[in-house]
């Protein structure tokens, strides 16, 4: 059973986290899913993604695509089948299922947009209720800390 870290972005943007974030699940041998609802958004994730770190690119590609079933990084709003890490990015709904079924679940979230609070904070309460482990993430002063733990 995994378990899903919330994280509350203050310090850095979606776009300095998601890698960060892909390149620690993909270390563990994790096959990843970005879960997202607003095509323009993926698209963007899907720019960053291939500008990568410097010393190289994060291998990766659009939903939709005739290679999804071999891309060890997929961008859309798709089954987590076949995946070992779910990261939810802009409000994109994840199950007590899915957190039971994949090693990780990593829901990230703009800590300065109230909706998106809002959101968190009701997913936090479903998964947990549900009897999902979670852990919750702050950015201070540039540092990540652990908040809570359920």
């Amino acid at each position: 059973m995994g378990a899903a870290f919330f994280y509350h972005l203050t310090d850095s943007p979606l776009e300095a986290t998601l890698p960060m974030l892909v390149g620690k699940a993909r270390g563990a041998g994790w096959r990843v899913l970005v879960r997202g609802k607003d095509a323009d958004l993926l698209k963007r994730l899907d720019d960053v993604l291939w500008q990568g770190p410097d010393d190289g690119f994060v291998p990766h590609g659009l939903a939709g695509g005739p290679h999804d079933a071999d891309q060890p990084v997929l961008l859309g709003d798709v089954s987590s089948d076949g995946f070992g890490c779910l990261m939810s990015v802009a409000g994109a709904d994840v199950t007590a299922d899915e957190v039971g079924a994949l090693e990780r679940i990593c829901i990230l979230f703009d800590g300065h947009d109230v909706a998106a609070l809002e959101h968190a904070r009701r997913q936090w309460k479903v998964l947990t209720d549900a009897g999902c482990a979670a852990q919750y993430w702050a950015q201070e002063g540039g540092r990540w800390t652990k908040k809570a733990e359920k």
